[in-house]
């Protein structure tokens, strides 16, 4: 459920406080209050509201004093600070202005403007908020981002460091490049899936599609996934349907899809454990894939979220997860009029299945 918003009131006159409380009764706010600006400041240590209302004239440390000197910390300047004054000359409210009051009410209040004016505030402090969610965001994703381009830059540096060494043997040296191709295919492969995802999500990137057999482009995703499931020991059990049937897809997007899938289910699933892969076409113009694995699982509370860009559900410290894998199958398999879900696989692990019907309208933005 999301918090009320916190309206701080500063006032030395609790009369004051009691008609601001019934003003502003219907609004659902969190109302609190003190008598002075020093009680304020040293309530700033563990509390901090979406908007301060302030009484200008108080004895000790006025309004302006308090406005001067909260504004001059930079954690708290960007609350809003509404001046309550009984000052009317130009000078006394242009002095709150100069001290970083963000704007200010005359005495008596009226109930309509102290609504509206706390409204307006509440705009900008969640505008605010939202911006300072999104660079988070964006410094937490280029952390991600740099890291996992460092694992396969550095296997390339150290094995083209081994390739130098002029007495290496044959069978060594293609072991060295074979290992610079895998992690070089593997930046591209990131690359790709950043870039892929942009379009997607601007919807510039027009789908290209063409009759697909579900058959030869699951069995072409396990045939290329398999040395990675022998390494890890793993039993990939697949049930696919006969050759020769079809549904409208964009092919190489679609395979990005699987191969996200197959490579999270090997990421999470135990060696000696095993991997399904499901597809069929349950009525004419429709198909279902499914990939079953035995990991942890995803937990209820994440089902819906762990679609959602830079989401990674279960941290796996050895694995890559800038956390735009799941997002990109979802937004791929939405623009082809379909839907993908997790479930629980019992007694452990997940279900990740993908619904396409070609009766459904697609999404314009992406083809336009």
């Amino acid at each position: 459920m999301k918090p009320l918003p916190k309206i701080l009131v500063i006032d030395d006159e609790p009369d004051n406080f009691d008609v601001i409380d019934a003003l502003l009764d219907s609004e659902g706010y969190a109302l609190s209050y003190v008598a002075n600006g020093q009680q304020a400041l040293d309530l700033m240590a563990f509390f901090q509201p979406d908007v301060i209302l302030l009484d200008v004239m108080m004895p000790q440390m006025n309004g302006i004093q308090f406005c001067e000197k909260f504004k001059s910390n930079f954690q708290w300047k960007h609350i809003p600070v509404i001046m309550v004054t009984a000052l009317t000359a130009k000078e006394d409210l242009s002095q709150c202005m100069a001290v970083g009051a963000d704007d200010f009410i005359s005495k008596p209040v009226n109930g309509m403007e102290l609504r509206s004016r706390v409204r307006s505030m509440l705009r900008i402090k969640q505008q605010y908020d939202s911006l300072q969610e999104t660079l988070h965001l964006r410094e937490d994703l280029s952390n991600m981002i740099v890291h996992d381009l460092r694992n396969p830059l550095t296997s390339i540096i150290l094995a083209a460091e081994m390739l130098r060494i002029a007495n290496l043997s044959p069978e060594r040296q293609f072991q060295k490049s074979s290992q610079i191709i895998a992690a070089a295919q593997q930046l591209r492969s990131m690359i790709d899936s950043l870039l892929l995802l942009a379009k997607l999500d601007s919807g510039k990137l027009i789908l290209q599609r063409t009759d697909v057999d579900l058959y030869e482009l699951c069995a072409s995703a396990i045939t290329d996934i398999e040395p990675s499931v022998i390494q890890k020991n793993i039993k990939l059990i697949s049930d696919l349907p006969k050759p020769g049937g079809s549904i409208s897809l964009d092919a190489n997007l679609f395979r990005r899809v699987i191969d996200n899938l197959l490579s999270n289910a090997i990421k999470f699933t135990h060696p000696q454990s095993e991997i399904i892969v499901h597809a069929d076409y349950p009525a004419p113009g429709r198909a279902k894939i499914q990939v079953v694995d035995s990991g942890p699982g995803v937990k209820e509370e994440l089902r819906k979220v762990i679609f959602e860009k830079y989401e990674i559900g279960t941290f796996n410290k050895a694995a890559s997860q800038i956390g735009l894998g799941l997002a990109f199958c979802k937004m791929t398999v939405e623009a082809h009029g379909g839907n993908i879900k997790v479930e629980s696989n019992q007694p452990t692990g997940a279900i990740f299945t993908i619904e396409i019907d070609d009766n459904q309208p697609i999404l314009e933005t992406i083809i336009n």
